[in-house]
């Protein structure tokens, strides 16, 4: 059996995307929400100019850790986003294949990489789980 993370590996980076055509690194969040999940999420394709506007997405970011429907958790599961900062802000978020592997889309295409170690786990700021995908996914 596959594991739901292989059918958006390779999927290619663009700017704003929000399907399999390419996708940015909330757009892949969003794709796999709605897909694996039936979760709709927000698009915010119309609050930052391009993934290059590190404080405009910082801020989309920080505000939806406040009021959006996300709790912070110690201990990722999958389809749990974990955070991660760029410079000095919040701006590049992943999510949880497996404990210790994240699913997102750098600036190439879809991958799972470590999150623990390398350039990833010195920027990590939290992670951070659905209420209504801790229901969907402990069925």
């Amino acid at each position: 059996m596959m594991h739901w993370s292989t059918r958006y590996l390779g999927t290619p980076y663009l700017d704003h995307g929000r399907t399999l055509a390419g996708c940015d690194c909330w757009g892949l969040v969003k794709l796999v929400y709605e897909m694996d999940l039936s979760i709709e999420l927000p698009s915010y394709a119309g609050g930052y100019v391009s993934t290059d506007e590190r404080a405009e997405i910082s801020a989309l970011i920080s505000e939806n850790k406040q009021i959006g429907p996300w709790q912070l958790v110690t201990e990722p599961a999958s389809y749990d986003v974990a955070v991660f900062r760029r410079g000095l802000h919040e701006s590049h978020v992943g999510i949880i294949a497996i404990p210790g592997r994240m699913l997102h889309i750098p600036y190439d295409h879809a991958k799972i990489e470590d999150y623990r170690t390398g350039r990833w786990g010195q920027r990590l700021t939290g992670f951070y789980r659905h209420v209504e995908a801790a229901s969907k996914v402990a069925q």
